[in-house]
């Protein structure tokens, strides 16, 4: 067992159905002159603005799909004159990574690229973010609880991250009424997200007894969520699913992630695909691979119990739960890669690249790139 572990968290996390009330007092205790990110339909929000009456706003910013450099550049250098006290990111993974990006950006001096990943130096902030305030609306990327934030690079056709701990909020407020009604197929894609944010931490070379705290609970309660919400709306569900996504962003913090998202962040900067898609149509051949190719017998007990939680979900026999699972995921809306647009030429880019990635650093065991080819063919 590992007992030793660092424990990365927001200041502070607010869950439950209704805990959205509390925002506009929440907010006004962090400051007044407040920039909002949000997405691309701000309709079924409207009200939540409207309960923001103590907040002047002064500048919005509309994301639709993951944040682009240049578009993320352009707003840091609006924002700048306008005095902006507070940031609140409402939406979906890409919205509260924009929003964690503009908080630490505006009151600095430094250009942002300077602090990017694979493309930039990756140096640490220079600079004390802005107050910031994140409330996810769909249940996937566990972004209100990580210091990363994932940033398109169109020129490079790359996604690399802003990482610093500062990133991390001065409150995740999480309430699953934000994601009722949620759209189906965005449903899917973002709770296979979540799903895998818990698996792989759960199977990660660096797990802890804490993430495993987490992670065993949600990996079985996350798979029968979703599956209910492909059958019919409920809250219950949602309740479940939005907290299976707190958990894989708590656990993924803490302890990484591995081969599934080590391949999606390249494969989906190359293919311009949606990231929990991408994650979803991989993960049965990433958890195939990792079980067929580990060797130490304590990692390899947990695949087998994580391919139990499935083959228990999904009502079938362990040696067939993958396969399973797999047409369950193309019989709800995601067929595979090759419908997302990946070609073969995407895969051998790909390979290269995810091998040295830093969510592959945390997979449990090393992948050749022969093998990591190999995944994402049998996802196509």
């Amino acid at each position: 067992m590992k007992n030793a572990f660092n424990l990365l968290t927001p200041q502070e996390i607010m869950f439950g159905r209704g805990q959205v009330a509390q925002l506009n007092h929440r907010a006004k205790k962090l400051g007044t002159r407040t920039l909002i990110v949000h997405g691309r339909s701000p309709a079924r929000l409207e009200s939540v603005f409207q309960s923001l009456t103590d907040l002047e706003v002064v500048q919005t910013l509309s994301i639709g799909k993951e944040p682009d450099l240049q578009t993320l550049i352009a707003a840091v250098n609006e924002g700048k004159s306008l005095g902006i006290e507070v940031v609140l990111g409402i939406g979906g993974g890409s919205v509260m990574d924009s929003a964690k990006v503009l908080a630490a950006m505006l009151p600095s001096d430094t250009d942002l690229i300077s602090h990017l990943e694979v493309v930039g130096q990756g140096l640490p902030l220079s600079a004390r973010r802005l107050p910031l305030i994140l409330v996810p609306t769909t249940s996937g990327t566990g972004a209100e609880v990580t210091r990363n934030a994932v940033i398109d690079v169109p020129d490079a056709q790359r996604k690399v991250s802003l990482r610093d701990a500062q990133l991390l909020p001065d409150l995740a407020l999480i309430d699953p009424a934000l994601t009722d009604q949620c759209p189906r197929l965005v449903t899917l894609h973002s709770g296979l997200d979540a799903i895998t944010q818990v698996i792989e931490p759960y199977v990660s070379s660096r797990s802890t007894v804490f993430t495993d705290l987490l992670c065993v609970e949600a990996i079985p309660k996350g798979l029968r969520a979703l599956r209910q919400l492909m059958k019919a709306e409920s809250e219950e569900a949602r309740d479940d699913l939005a907290q299976v996504s707190l958990f894989g962003g708590l656990a993924l913090a803490n302890s990484g992630l591995g081969v599934v998202h080590g391949i999606a962040g390249p494969l989906g900067g190359l293919c311009g695909a949606p990231h929990g898609a991408i994650c979803g149509a991989l993960l049965p051949a990433g958890i195939a691979a990792n079980r067929n190719t580990v060797g130490n017998a304590e990692t390899r007990a947990r695949l087998d119990r994580v391919i139990g939680w499935i083959a228990e979900v999904f009502e079938t026999s362990p040696d067939q739960a993958l396969p399973v699972f797999r047409q369950w995921i193309a019989d709800n809306g995601l067929p595979g890669l090759a419908a997302l647009g990946v070609t073969e030429e995407h895969i051998t880019q790909t390979a290269h690249t995810a091998a040295s990635s830093s969510s592959m650093k945390a997979n449990p065991v090393v992948l050749p790139t022969e093998s990591i080819e190999a995944i994402m063919r049998e996802s196509l």
